[in-house]
């Protein structure tokens, strides 16, 4: 088994991007299963580009796309990516969409083909805090995860992918928001992986929203 992982290069004013800091930590094969790395430019269109380049070259069984989300308190495994582009902030490049169809004529949504309720189970019971997310918002992270699951859509239907969110880095010093010990999100996507390998199918517990 062959399990591609990316993350993100910095982005903002940021030096360090969570994201693949963490990723780099991964230990090259888990449970048997060779991890691929990629470090993603963080720009809308590229990004997809980049990821989707790889999955053409590496042929893997599962592709997990790794983003920073600032703010929150969790890892968490995204349950959807919409087909929309709508920056708040520019990408890399300084582009900032406003509303775009990530693919012209496209599905609404692509729901993750990972076994999201499994990865977090598994994180929560060795102590990591994790939950599933209903939103991947709207800049890259969202781009990529929708693109991914579009390219796996058309040409890989038997490649299951999908998108983990992780909180910032205590290295980062953004002492306002909450952080995480890269050395624990990287713990955490180790063991969302590990879960993705035992768990073809998606176990059955409650992890829902109320908002």
């Amino acid at each position: 088994m062959k399990i591609l992982v990316t993350g993100f290069q910095p982005f903002g004013k940021e030096t360090k991007n969570p994201s693949y800091e963490a990723v780099k930590l991964l230990p090259n094969e888990i449970l048997g299963a060779k991890i691929v790395k990629l470090e993603v430019p963080v720009v809308f269109g590229l990004s997809g580009e980049v990821v989707a380049q790889k999955i053409r070259e590496e042929q893997p069984d599962i592709v997990i796309c790794v983003g920073q989300a600032g703010g929150r308190t969790a890892i968490n495994p995204e349950r959807v990516g919409i087909n929309v582009n709508d920056g708040a902030t520019p990408d890399n490049e300084g582009y900032v969409p406003s509303g775009e169809a990530i693919v012209k004529d496209g599905p609404d949504a692509y729901f993750s083909t990972l076994p999201i309720k499994a990865m977090v189970q598994k994180m929560v019971e060795n102590d990591i805090p994790a939950s599933v997310s209903n939103t991947a918002g709207t800049y890259v992270c969202n781009h990529l995860m929708y693109s991914v699951l579009h390219l796996l859509h058309q040409e890989f239907p038997a490649v299951r992918g999908g998108f983990i969110h992780v909180p910032y880095a205590t290295m980062q010093g953004n002492f306002r928001f909450a952080s995480m010990p890269l050395s624990e999100i990287a713990k955490g996507l180790e063991l969302s992986i590990e879960a993705c390998i035992e768990n073809e199918q998606d176990i059955t517990a409650s992890h829902g929203a109320t908002h």
